[in-house]
């Protein structure tokens, strides 16, 4: 019986200049490909030779080049009808979504993608927190950038909140997944967890940060994610009150859950790195232990060929990552003369709130509060629940939380290797709310508060486990009628200064 032929295709991340970065993955896969009778042939596209990492080269640019890159090198086989498996790592997962959203999934005259398999190792589908340090702080961070100074406009993309990644993942929240299949694409997402201390940067926490591979939160590698979209209600006025309006209510529009899709933590890999990357770590030899699990994991997705396989490795990989995460849950370094130091890879969930008026404008003055409890009271909410907070730098309107999910929802005691409690039982929140409190809060145009009450539903349906959610607020813009009057005009009518002319106590329905 022939075999087929299975032509793989490389896009390394963001940066890189050498080939090194694969580490001996491409000679790894051949020889595993050829022990079980595949015919595999590896073929590189060096997006380096696209990128001179200047500022103005965006993720959009290098997707298009990434088109011409398969044009003029894999021409004839294209020609033949025989479609590819591609290998991203870190930014070339975004970058390859973007190429085949652009010209593939959003284009119903261009045909089969020629892509059949991504296989996304560590992407930042989200983006990560390392990207709104900057270029300076970023470029001596060896995790990531390899001493490479990088461009502001990918930085730009990677940001978490960024407008670019907002589209790029709604998009695919929003789709049917009818994309996902033998006609369209199998995606899969392989990630770490673990830190390698050796690139601990005591300035930036962010490389040590748990839930992360130490540049990659898997939360934002998660392409699972979901969209609640929320509503301000109408203002009413207030009884009593001559002018007063209110608008206390947030109503639920939308939660809509992503196609699901194979998501799979492997154990004792971070982003980078020769000797935990979980791409870079991996050696040409066979006997290389410590990353047979990572290659398993990809000829996995490579022998998938049905919707039927593809659920049933969703599952299975669901199932090896509860093991995974189960087993790496404590970490204990243990230090020289001094006490050990544990460490807590709890789940993680990541919610990005986006703020906007009904009249589609930006709200970036404004304070954002979580709330639990039946009183709906942000001091209600667990100690220890709350990791980060970013405000996106170009987006303003967009803030990203980082919750220890575990936290929030409650979990057993961790237990010792010895048998002692490490780590106590935690309750949990129980519930979960917003209040929003926008400005400016007077005058010709301005904004109400607002609240979704604490709830378990929200909890439930807001924070998932590994996984991002992208919250989409929008709120009543009030414009009060004196804004824009008219005036009967009669032969006596004089001249009229209207500069000290006040708000008034009516609105613009």
């Amino acid at each position: 019986m022939p075999t087929i032929k299975t032509v793989v295709v490389f896009v390394h991340g963001w940066s890189v200049t050498s080939t090194d970065t694969y580490g001996g993955l491409p000679a790894r896969l051949l020889a595993v490909a050829e022990t079980l009778g595949l015919n595999v042939w590896i073929q590189e596209i060096f997006l380096g030779r696209y990128i001179s990492f200047h500022d103005e080269v965006r993720v959009s640019d290098i997707s298009r080049a990434f088109r011409t890159a398969l044009s003029d090198q894999l021409s004839d086989i294209l020609k033949e009808g025989t479609r590819f498996v591609c290998i991203t790592h870190s930014t070339g997962g975004p970058v390859v979504r973007d190429w085949w959203r652009r010209y593939y999934e959003t284009d119903p005259d261009a045909g089969i993608c020629p892509m059949s398999h991504l296989v996304m190792l560590a992407p930042a589908n989200y983006g990560s927190a390392l990207a709104q340090l900057g270029k300076g702080r970023l470029s001596r961070l060896k995790s990531w950038f390899g001493g490479v100074e990088p461009g502001q406009g990918v930085l730009d993309w990677l940001e978490l909140g960024s407008k670019e990644a907002w589209d790029l993942n709604s998009g695919w929240i929003a789709s049917d997944g009818s994309q996902i299949g033998p006609n369209g694409i199998f995606p899969f997402v392989l990630t770490g967890q673990s830190i390698d201390r050796a690139f601990y940067d005591n300035l930036n926490t962010y490389t040590g940060e748990t839930g992360s591979d130490g540049v990659v939160r898997v939360a934002a590698a998660n392409l699972c994610g979901t969209y609640i979209k929320l509503m301000q209600e109408a203002p009413k006025p207030i009884p009593g009150k001559k002018g007063g309006f209110s608008a206390k209510t947030l109503n639920t529009l939308d939660i809509k859950q992503a196609p699901k899709t194979a998501l799979r933590v492997i154990s004792g890999k971070s982003h980078s790195g020769v000797r935990m990357g979980i791409m870079r770590s991996v050696k040409e030899s066979q006997n290389d232990l410590n990353s047979l699990e990572t290659i398993n994991a990809i000829l996995a997705c490579m022998r998938v060929r049905t919707d039927v396989q593809y659920r049933a490795l969703c599952d299975q990989f669901q199932q090896e990552t509860e093991i995974v995460q189960k087993n790496e849950l404590l970490e204990v370094e243990q230090k020289l003369f001094r006490s050990d130091v544990n460490f807590f890879h709890d789940k993680y969930s990541m919610l990005i709130f986006r703020v906007r008026d009904d009249e589609g404008h930006p709200v970036s003055d404004m304070d954002l509060l979580l709330t639990a409890g039946p009183d709906a009271d942000p001091n209600h909410l667990p100690q220890g629940f709350f990791v980060d907070r970013q405000r996106n730098s170009i987006n303003p309107e967009t803030i990203t939380y980082f919750f220890n999910r575990d936290v929030m929802k409650g979990s057993k005691a961790v237990i010792g290797k010895n048998g002692e409690v490490v780590r106590e039982a935690m309750a949990g929140a129980g519930m979960l709310g917003f209040k929003i409190v926008a400005r400016p809060d007077s005058g010709f145009v301005h904004y109400l508060p607002c609240e979704i009450k604490a709830s378990a539903e929200m909890l439930e349906k807001a924070l998932h486990a590994n996984s991002t959610t992208l919250v989409d607020i929008v709120l009543r813009r009030i414009v009060r009628k004196n804004v824009f009057r008219v005036e009967k005009m009669t032969s006596g009518t004089k001249p009229q200064n209207f500069d000290k002319t006040k708000p008034g106590d009516e609105i613009v329905e």
